[in-house]
């Protein structure tokens, strides 16, 4: 079976340029966020989703009716062709690609970062103005701590990882060494 993600990326791609094309791009958003809920839901998963006696419409149609007025109708009918070719479970995948397509057009970067130590608001706000000027995007900063790591950070940026902790440090130096 395809990757989720692989499975996911052609209906997010779908969904994304049609909120563009209907200048809807935060409602589409939340819309598909509240249909992924209700798809992760256990009792959807157990009750409708796992259920061998529905078929693929069926379960799509369980599902937009769940979802009721909080979406609209180029929502529901993405969800029915979501659904009737077997696809809901990818849904919280299409979210997240979709949400990595929104930000990219918003120019905007969700930032992670991992540090031995609370960082202060000033050592946050250094931080999101030097990724800003590097990244050319909007940063929003969501901190961590981690006192395995000895000093310093890690820092994730969508794909992107930069490990400026000593931990990390360290482990490079002990494959060099033993390489």
């Amino acid at each position: 079976m395809a990757e989720t993600s692989t499975v996911a990326r052609p209906y997010a791609k779908a969904a994304f340029e049609h909120a563009v094309e209907q200048q809807a791009l935060d409602d589409w958003a939340a819309m598909l966020e509240t249909a992924a809920r209700v798809v992760q839901d256990d009792d959807m998963q157990r009750r409708v989703l796992g259920n061998p006696q529905l078929s693929s419409t069926q379960k799509a149609d369980v599902v937009v009716d769940v979802c009721g007025d909080a979406v609209s109708d180029a929502v529901r009918n993405f969800l029915r062709l979501v659904g009737q070719k077997g696809r809901l479970a990818a849904l919280p995948a299409i979210v997240e690609q979709f949400t990595m397509l929104k930000a990219q057009q918003e120019k905007r970067m969700d930032v992670n970062i991992v540090s031995a130590f609370p960082l202060d608001d000033a050592q946050q706000d250094k931080l999101a103005s030097a990724l800003a000027k590097r990244l050319n995007r909007e940063i929003s900063i969501t901190t961590q701590v981690d006192s395995t790591l000895l000093g310093g950070v890690i820092l994730r940026a969508g794909d992107t990882v930069i490990d400026g902790s000593v931990r990390g440090r360290l482990n490079r130096l002990h494959e060099a060494l033993s390489a």
